[in-house]
């Protein structure tokens, strides 16, 4: 089965900066040439994820907020007197979220929901240029 790799490039401006990453996947998958099979998408950091939900300016800020009530930026962290940087909230929301998602294709289609988007959040404390990898096998 053929292997495509490719990636996107973003500027994010961190502090939970949430990207609709559904339109990218979709030019990379048609890009592939592939009809059938599954598309990976995996961020190499670790102060940041990628999930789905449905992308509107409602679910956003709830996932925002849930995020701050689950794991509070303003609490004390070990890896903020390891690093003295000030990021341990980040690393640990990461760790939570998860920095892969595997997607089926049928038809040169994703296989999404109706509601249904691909997110990538950005928890670190600052602006950052990220570069995700996007892998494709199929046929």
């Amino acid at each position: 089965m053929p292997v495509k790799t490719m990636t996107l490039s973003l500027a994010t401006r961190g502090h939970t900066d949430i990207h609709d990453l559904t339109g990218d996947l979709a030019r990379c998958l048609a890009d592939s040439g592939l009809t059938s099979g599954l598309l990976t998408v995996f961020c190499p950091s670790s102060t940041s994820g990628v999930t789905t939900v449905e992308y509107e300016p409602g679910a956003v800020s709830d996932l925002k907020r849930m995020f701050e009530e689950l794991v509070p930026s303003g609490r004390d962290y070990a890896h903020n007197a390891t690093w003295d940087d000030g990021n341990g909230h980040s690393h640990m929301r990461a760790s939570l979220l998860g920095p892969s998602l595997t997607i089926p294709f049928v038809e040169k289609r994703l296989t999404l929901g109706t509601w249904q988007q691909v997110i990538y959040v950005d928890f670190d404390i600052r602006p950052r240029r990220r570069e995700l990898i996007v892998q494709i096998i199929g046929e």
